[in-house]
């Protein structure tokens, strides 16, 4: 059964938005279709513009389709399937569609991202890097330029002339992170003139699963007031030196690391500290270089690149830009390393992907495996899905999963298949879970004489024509995670007559999108092909079930499993993957819920400082005497202009100290179960007492500094005051908090004691 069969066949998975009526208008598409045919090109963008002004909704979007599907052969040479233009209703109706690898989602995103505009919206595409966000717009650009649409594309290097002038447009492409960082920027514009992003209207997320469910919990910071935070030698030195065996244990699910009661008595020992007392930031530092020990694995999670940590995006297999650990964790792993500590900086403002996202007033996406997190989009987003039939019949065959005891077996069985199969000429793909893993397999293809393309996060300077050669005959290519990759494999001479592409998994992801997103690279648009996935008993994924290894006295003189039940924990093992996931992220949604209203309200009252009086009159009641011999000596619109200027100095500056306050709380709050208080309740309670005072505080600030400074005709000398503004700011993406696990184990272990 094929992936889209069995996804439609998953319990629960149903299809919310209904498009029978648009079936039933495919004839009228087609008469409004031959009547565009005749139109002259500049005549296009006229009638583009006048087909949402009149008539009802269903109506407009059938002449739409019509239109576009016109517009797009012209300019693109692509005259859109059926399939695409059910996509294209499926986003205008806010759905997340999907859409199988192949069938043409950037070109539906164009549509509808035009569509979107010509109704007067603004509208962001927004994309998992820059390059396809850049890509995708240059491709689509001659649509959007006979539609009479203006586009633009932000990227990284773009400086700020050319990002104003690019949101400035009616459709901006750019990845979620660039959106993300220039949102933060605009949190500490002066005035509109300075504003980047502006107002969030439409957002169209392509890979939405990946955005809205993998990344949604990355928090994206903005940084300033550069510091080097090293973590301490001895602590490094002492326990890269603990026995794994006796001194501290990991958890199960290998998510949590903790200290033995040898471990941490050889620790108290040799630091001559009371752990568990007094001395709470040992603790603390001996946890976090534990964690970067034994759970932060190089060539898995990280590389070393020139002497730099680069972190591996889990959900892509690539280096994840501009990405680090929180700095506790992020010296730690630089000091297991024996390499020179980074920058790090105070916070000045942070949001995850999911609040950059719920910033929006219409949020639909589309991607190739959204029914799996159907009722995550649900939960976290109120977004349904709706899934396209392919254009052509998906053929491919996915055979059933094939066990083995140990990694050495499970790799010699993937070399043993290739060479028979590339004896035929036929093109393989070889889908792993990890960049030491792709070397290994590699390395040992070429020991058998077969040359293998290695795609992973060392390098993926040639990443799209390494994928687009992927499906010539007799090609082997050896890649980490294909999700976001961007480029098709289509087939070359002779490579369907070999049986097509051969999709070959090195074991199981943690979620089964990223196995059907794997499998898809194969049987595109009807093309032939084979996907199978190879698991052992070592792979991450299955150390997390204890039953299953005690299959591991069954295997064959090969190493094979045949077992029907082992097989079912290789589902099961999966399953329990997705649902801690699923926890995790609902687990972060609830502590970040309540920050980001707070983080509203405070966005509120800045803009309400910059555009309104309110704040300056409070100010002016406040320090009254001060304010009156101002005004008497330089005017009232100067001396508001400086008290503007000093009550936003003041707000941000007590939201940077509130909002270093939460994480710090946040990463105790654990120990509140001590106190028999539940942890999500403790946090709000205390932020919220925290956050009673913010305004207050602020104005009581901006009175002292006004009692106390002398006003002149360009305002107040804040720097005299000692009031000055980091000199640069730098952005970054963060990691979600990893501790929650660890802080229990500590939690239970001072129970003990």
């Amino acid at each position: 059964m094929g992936i889209f069969a069995r996804l439609l066949n998953r319990p629960g998975a149903q299809a919310a938005g209904r498009t029978g009526w648009l079936e039933r208008s495919r004839s009228a598409i087609d008469e409004k279709s031959q009547d565009y045919a005749a139109l002259a090109d500049e005549d296009i963008a006229a009638t583009a513009a006048e087909i949402f002004t009149t008539g009802q909704r269903r109506e407009q979007q059938i002449a739409f389709a019509a239109l576009v599907r016109e517009a797009a052969e012209r300019a693109l040479g692509e005259r859109p399937f059926d399939s695409q233009l059910t996509g294209l209703v499926g986003l205008l109706d806010g759905h997340v569609v999907q859409m199988l690898t192949g069938e043409g989602k950037t070109l539906v995103g164009a549509m509808a991202a035009a569509g979107y505009a010509l109704q007067g919206r603004r509208v962001h595409v927004v994309s998992v890097n820059d390059y396809l966000a850049v890509r995708d717009r240059d491709w689509m650009a001659p649509l959007f330029e006979l539609l009479g649409v203006e586009s633009a594309a932000v990227s990284e290097s773009d400086d700020e002339a050319a990002r104003q002038s690019a949101y400035a447009t009616e459709v901006v492409y750019a990845s979620v992170q660039e959106v993300g960082f220039d949102v933060l920027r605009d949190r500490f514009a002066a005035d509109d003139a300075q504003l980047r992003v502006g107002e969030r209207d439409v957002v169209i997320v392509d890979e939405a699963d990946s955005v809205l469910i993998d990344e949604a919990r990355v928090p994206l910071v903005l940084a300033g007031s550069t510091s080097v935070e090293e973590a301490d030698a001895k602590i490094a030195a002492l326990v890269a030196d603990l026995d794994p065996n006796a001194d501290y244990e990991v958890s199960q699910d290998r998510k949590a690391v903790s200290l033995t009661d040898a471990g941490a008595d050889r620790v108290e020992r040799e630091l001559d500290v009371d752990l568990y007392g007094a001395d709470a930031d040992v603790l603390a530092a001996v946890n976090l270089a534990l964690y970067a020990r034994a759970l932060i694995k190089r060539d898995v999670d990280y590389l070393v690149v020139d002497g730099v940590i680069k972190l591996i995006s889990d959900s892509r297999g690539r280096v994840a830009d501009l990405q680090r650990w929180p700095d506790g964790l992020q010296a730690a792993v630089e000091a297991k390393e024996h390499l020179t500590a980074s920058e790090s900086g105070e916070i000045l403002d942070q949001m995850t992907v999911e609040e950059l996202i719920h910033g929006y007033r219409t949020v639909c996406g589309m991607t190739g495996t959204a029914l799996a997190v159907g009722d995550d989009l649900r939960e976290f987003y109120e977004l349904e899905i709706l899934p396209i039939e392919p254009n052509e019949a998906v053929v491919r065959v996915d055979e059933p999963d094939r066990l083995y005891t140990y990694q050495e077996s499970k790799e010699r069985a993937i070399v043993e298949e290739v060479a028979a199969q590339h004896a035929s000429g036929r093109p393989i793909l070889i889908g792993t879970r990890s960049v030491s893993e792709s070397e290994s397999l590699a390395e040992r293809l070429r020991e058998r004489g077969i040359r293998a393309e290695v795609l992973n996060a060392k390098d993926d300077t040639h990443e799209a024509g390494i994928i687009a050669a992927a499906g010539a005959a007799g090609a082997v290519t050896v890649s980490t995670q294909m999700a976001g990759r961007g480029t098709d494999i289509r087939l070359g001479e002779g490579a369907a007559e070999a049986g097509g592409l051969l999709v070959i998994g090195a074991g199981r992801y943690q979620s089964s999108r990223l196995d059907d997103q794997l499998r898809g690279r194969a049987g595109r648009q009807g093309d032939p092909g084979t996907s199978v996935f190879f698991t052992s008993l070592e792979d991450e994924l299955m150390t997390r079930v204890p039953e299953a290894q005690r299959f591991i006295e069954e295997g064959d003189e090969h190493g094979r499993i045949a077992a029907r039940r082992a097989a079912q924990l290789v589902e099961h093992a999966q399953r329990m993957a997705e649902g801690e996931n699923t926890a995790v992220h609902r687990d972060t949604w609830r502590f970040n819920e309540l920050m980001a209203k707070q983080r509203e309200l405070v966005l509120r009252r800045r803009d309400a400082i910059r555009r309104e009086s309110t704040g300056v009159d409070e100010l002016r009641a406040e320090a009254a005497e001060a304010v009156a011999a101002a005004d008497e000596k330089l005017g009232a619109e100067v001396v508001d202009a400086a008290l503007r200027e000093v009550l936003l100095f003041e707000l941000d500056s007590r939201w940077v100290d509130h909002l270093a306050y939460l994480n710090d709380l946040r990463e105790g709050i654990h120990l509140r179960t001590l106190a028999k208080e539940k942890p999500h309740e403790a946090f709000n309670a205390e932020s919220i007492r925290a956050f009673e005072s913010f305004w207050p505080d602020v104005l009581a600030d901006s009175a002292e500094v006004v009692r106390e400074a002398e006003f002149t005709p360009t305002g107040i000398d804040l720097r005299a005051h000692g009031l000055k503004r980091p000199s640069s700011t730098w952005t970054y993406l963060s990691t979600e908090s990893t501790f929650g696990s660890d802080i229990e184990a500590v939690v239970k272990r001072v129970a003990k004691r």
